[in-house]
């Protein structure tokens, strides 16, 4: 996501409701991601997966120990469906805190919270909220994504804000935290929106019928073809 937080950033308190609340959510989202996937479509997370993984390699120094980068939530949301996009940003977050060292493992679930959780559910919420606005296309399915790509960053920095409001250890004051992370990572969430639109319109280009965020247009399109063999 856009901040791994280190260990020791956030008291204790935080940092274990943080965890409880990650754990509910992955466990949640190993019984919903069997919904949202099939035999087409299950060889795709491993793909997914890494992309994050490489994507996240990218960082940005933000200041007082964080470090800001591409988060991917909202590219898995749609191409694999969100509660599996949840669970392929969590693994990779996983692997970074244990052999890496990226992210703190007290600090895990925060991270977890922030990328897996609010930066996934927030780029998916708002994609679908774009769609219902744009035509009903498969062209319309990139610039929507872009968009909950675009505003997932900037989210998932303000509520690291709030958690280190309620829970901040570094010395820093709360307006400074504010500035850098919702400011960098603004301009980080432009990056984001671009590589995200690239990458779901390559998809859609090519497969669409592989991408979880388009599989009503894709059917409809199906059921419009039919239709018209039926008349002719």
């Amino acid at each position: 996501m856009p901040v791994h937080v280190p260990d020791g950033f956030l008291d204790a308190p935080t940092s274990v409701a943080t965890g409880v609340v990650a754990v509910g959510v992955v466990a949640v989202a190993l019984r919903k991601a069997r919904t949202e996937l099939d035999d087409r479509t299950a060889p795709l997370v491993g793909l997914v997966a890494a992309f994050v993984f490489a994507a996240q390699m990218m960082n940005f120094p933000v200041g007082a120990g964080t470090s800001g980068h591409l988060l991917g939530g909202a590219l898995a949301a749609v191409l694999v469906g969100p509660w599996t996009g949840a669970l392929c940003v969590s693994v990779v977050l996983l692997v970074q805190a244990l052999f890496m060292a990226d992210g703190g493992i007290t600090a895990l679930g925060t991270n977890v919270v922030l990328m897996s959780v609010v930066g996934t559910f927030v780029g998916y919420g708002v994609f679908r909220a774009v769609r219902m606005v744009l035509p009903k296309r498969l062209s319309s399915v990139a610039p929507a994504a872009a968009v909950g790509a675009l505003l997932s960053v900037p989210a998932a920095a303000l509520t690291f804000t709030l958690l280190f409001a309620v829970g901040g250890q570094a010395p820093v004051s709360l307006g400074a935290v504010l500035t850098a992370m919702v400011g960098w990572h603004v301009v980080i969430g432009i990056g984001e929106a671009v590589v995200t639109g690239l990458v779901v319109g390559a998809v859609v280009a090519s497969r669409p019928d592989l991408v979880h965020g388009a599989h009503d247009l894709v059917q409809q399109r199906r059921l419009e073809i039919r239709g018209t063999g039926v008349q002719a």
